[in-house]
């Protein structure tokens, strides 16, 4: 299978613009055209994960920390990031990440987290704007349905919980076909008088470009008149962080034995106990802490993140049980999500989770 591919089954699920604007998501080497025979998944590329993929005939690896992250003026083998990216390089294995984008999908690494935990009700934590366009377009009355079709098999028109959400009004457009037009209707040099709907979807900013394709190809016009106008308006649907709820709650104690128990750890960093049970609860994978105000404004009674600092367990004042079950941890499960998604794709292409623990912190 070609690296391409993979790479748009994963970019369609989490499309790299939706990465924060310090990440570096994407091919790190190899040429996409390339055809391998399996991909290995891990979560962090090393020296040792890529002498696994090789052993193992992997030709991709695909990580959720990019190899790549800040800015390389050479590549002299003086450190992990220089010596991965050779290694990589003389065993001709190419190197994908998929790190924020996979973050800010609500079906991505917080998404997982969650259902691990058996919370439901999930909603976004910190809704991201500018991720939403309106997008109008004006059909002949006997095609509306064909266009609203392709806009909604394109993935237009969701609203939450909802789907195929349009905007409808019939009215009368005007146009006067010119020399050199083959038009659908009306004589050139003649003024037409066409009965039209105009129909309006919401559209992610990250799939304008198929939507607006799939909307030229089901229009009868060669001449397609519609309007794409940025909103300001967050989208539910991404963001940072999720928060939802068990059916009944249960006393603190038995909250962090359960989170030791999901997330494999024999010990765990919170604040204080506040006395009150937990039922609503926010997770966000990796380093959270600036999340802790949205948890706290959510409701929720516990926050499980990582990398809490000294000063962010102060924050939570007796109001939250912050909870740190470290950034391995916290993101141990991507590694099988990418797997089945995959997996789900391509279901004879062999998708390999790595057997490396690339976690650098131990406890003695």
């Amino acid at each position: 299978m070609k690296i391409k591919e993979l790479i748009n089954a994963l970019e369609d699920w989490a499309p790299r613009s939706l990465q924060e604007d310090y990440d570096n998501s994407g091919l790190h080497t190899g040429d996409p055209e390339a055809e391998v025979r399996a991909a290995l998944v891990c979560l962090d590329c090393t020296e040792r994960v890529v002498e696994e993929a090789a052993a193992k005939g992997c030709g991709l690896i695909i990580s959720h920390h990019p190899v790549i992250f800040r800015g390389l003026k050479s590549l002299v083998p003086d450190g992990p990031v220089v010596r991965t990216l050779l290694a990589a390089i003389r065993n001709n294995i190419a190197l994908y990440a998929i790190h924020t984008n996979l973050d800010n999908v609500s079906d991505g690494v917080n998404g997982e987290v969650a259902t691990r935990l058996g919370l439901t009700g999930l909603r976004v934590l910190a809704p991201k704007a500018g991720q939403l366009a309106k997008l109008v377009v004006f059909v002949p009355h006997a095609h509306a349905g064909a266009v609203r079709d392709a806009l909604f098999a394109a993935g237009a028109g969701r609203l939450g919980a909802y789907d195929e959400c349009s905007f409808n009004l019939e009215g009368q457009g005007s146009f006067r076909p010119g020399q050199g037009s083959n038009a659908f209707v009306g004589w050139r040099g003649e003024r037409h008088l066409e009965p039209e709907t105009r129909v309006e979807v919401l559209v992610p900013r990250a799939r304008e470009g198929t939507v607006v394709a799939a909307m030229r190809a089901a229009h009868p016009y060669e001449e397609v008149a519609f309007d794409l106008v940025p909103l300001a308006n967050t989208h539910d649907g991404i963001g940072s962080g999720l928060v939802g709820e068990w059916s009944q709650a249960m006393a603190e104690a038995d909250f962090l034995a359960r989170a030791r128990t999901v997330f494999g750890q024999r010990v765990l960093r919170h604040s204080p106990l506040t006395g009150r049970p937990v039922r609503r609860v926010a997770v966000c994978g990796g380093a959270g802490a600036f999340l802790i105000g949205r948890a706290m404004a959510a409701g929720a009674d516990a926050y499980i993140t990582a990398d809490l600092k000294y000063h962010d367990y102060f924050q939570a004042d007796g109001r939250l049980l912050l909870t740190d079950v470290g950034h391995y941890g916290s993101e141990q499960f991507t590694m099988g999500l990418i797997q089945r998604r995959l997996g789900e794709v391509f279901p004879t292409f062999a998708v390999r989770l790595t057997e490396t623990v690339t976690d650098p912190i131990h406890y003695s």
